[in-house]
């Protein structure tokens, strides 16, 4: 196996489920000194990685370390590697890191970043934004396909209600708790309007993550995901006016973000897709990632990127074809080439 290769599967054979990614960050930040790079750990386990001749632009590459927690086995069978990041998101962080390890000679400095807990509620991506100066240009490292750039990502809101109702007779004709949150959910989705839809970008849409309950206590988690410019204030208020007696609770709140095709870092991938012989489609997701995380606080050119297909994240057969990996790492590399010279 090549050099990126045995990385991509020294990685996938390391679980890092959220919270637990200790072993995979020392190991990263072990090898990435190892390709060249000045790596270090931040407070929040975050591994960060820096290559270039400095005095130029910054670059950063965000990927996250993280994956759900539903173990998968490490193997290759052919052209492929399966196990548990494969696609999302330990297959886009090793293109990164290799295309970085390429270009040591770039007229500025190119940051790697692998996050922590992407997959929960994104305090390692948080945590950069807050404790890292905004670099020039941020590519996310999140699974596109190696001929596809991402423009943007839904956002979402997940909220949490939970009511009480007094010990009755289950003949009792006044409405128990379990119903009183199911009337809600109800109530949410009309919220939303009939046009919802998880599988459009222009949509907002909701999912039933969670119930609980019995007649006297009710509790409901909720992930709604929301288009650009949708008011979840106005959300928020109507719910609470529809809570029956019931507590409605903001756990987040995550703003859609979507660039123009205009966008240098998104130019810069276009380019470098074309110069690969592939045919550049610029897509928007209906998920979120942490381009949704920094964009509140880094007004730079963005966008996301990577090897794998995105319909295998978190699946039971998660894999990423090791020819669409390496492509990936040339596409990767071609637009630190571009950014070079735009910035």
């Amino acid at each position: 196996m090549s050099a990126p290769v045995d990385l991509l599967h020294a990685m996938l054979s390391i679980p890092s489920p959220s919270g637990r990614e200790d072993e995979l960050a020392r190991f990263l930040e072990k090898a990435m000194n190892d390709l060249g790079m000045a790596a270090r750990r931040d407070e929040a386990g975050n591994v960060i990685g820096d290559i270039g001749a400095g005095n130029g632009p910054v670059v950063m590459l965000l990927s996250h370390l993280d994956t759900v927690d539903r173990p998968l086995p490490v193997r290759r069978d052919r052209d492929r590697l399966a196990g548990r990041g494969a696609a999302d998101a330990k297959g886009p962080l090793a293109a990164m890191i290799s295309a970085a390890a390429a270009r040591p000679s770039f007229p500025g400095t190119i940051r790697v970043a692998g996050a922590v807990e992407e997959e929960r509620l994104s305090r390692g991506g948080e945590h950069l934004a807050r404790t890292v100066p905004p670099p020039d240009a941020l590519l996310i490292g999140e699974p596109s396909g190696w001929s596809r750039v991402v423009l943007g990502y839904k956002g979402k809101i997940d909220i949490g209600y939970r009511v009480t109702r007094p010990a009755t007779h289950s003949t009792n004709p006044v409405a128990k708790a379990g119903e009183v949150a199911v009337a809600f959910w109800h109530d949410l989705l009309e919220a939303l309007g009939p046009d919802r839809d998880h599988g459009a970008f222009g949509r907002p849409a909701a999912t039933l993550r969670g119930i609980h309950g019995d007649p006297t206590e009710a509790r409901l988690d909720i992930d709604c995901r929301i288009p650009p410019g949708f008011d979840a204030g106005a959300l928020a208020e109507r719910l609470r006016l529809r809570a029956n007696g019931g507590e409605v609770t903001v756990v987040r709140h995550v703003p859609a973000v979507r660039r123009a095709r205009s966008d240098p870092v998104v130019r810069a991938v276009t380019a470098a897709i074309r110069r690969h012989g592939g045919t550049p489609r610029p897509t928007v997701k209906t998920g979120t990632s942490d381009m949704n995380t920094v964009a509140p606080h880094w007004n730079v050119p963005m966008a996301a990127y990577g090897p794998g297909d995105g319909s295998l994240d978190h699946a039971d057969d998660e894999h990423i074809e090791i020819g669409e990996y390496l492509k990936g790492i040339d596409v990767l590399t071609t637009t630190l080439d571009e950014l070079a010279t735009a910035l």
